[in-house]
């Protein structure tokens, strides 16, 4: 069974993310954006599980905020980034 975190990301009982492809354009977009909020180089991998932590952490995560990012939001995801790098070097799944 899966579970919106919001529209166009459903996290399932393992813990997998499915993105549709509309989504996935977006999550391009922030990737490249959040580089210049962050000293990291940020992908894809990385704006989902900033996303999926920040809604987990009851953060506001709404599909607005992904398409019209506010500074404030950047800088929430780019915090988020910051902490996956800090705990796993940058890895977000096994396959990395």
């Amino acid at each position: 069974m899966s579970r919106q975190i919001i529209p166009g990301i459903e996290l399932d009982d393992a813990g997998r993310a499915s993105v549709d492809a509309s989504m996935g354009r977006q999550l391009i977009l922030l990737a490249i954006e959040l580089e210049s909020y962050t000293s990291r180089p940020v992908d894809v991998q990385h704006v989902l599980a900033a996303i999926i932590m920040a809604a987990a952490s009851g953060e506001p995560v709404t599909g607005e905020s992904l398409q019209k990012p506010e500074p404030l939001f950047m800088r929430l995801l780019a915090a988020h980034i910051e902490q996956i790098f800090q705990r796993t070097g940058g890895r977000v799944s096994e396959d990395d």
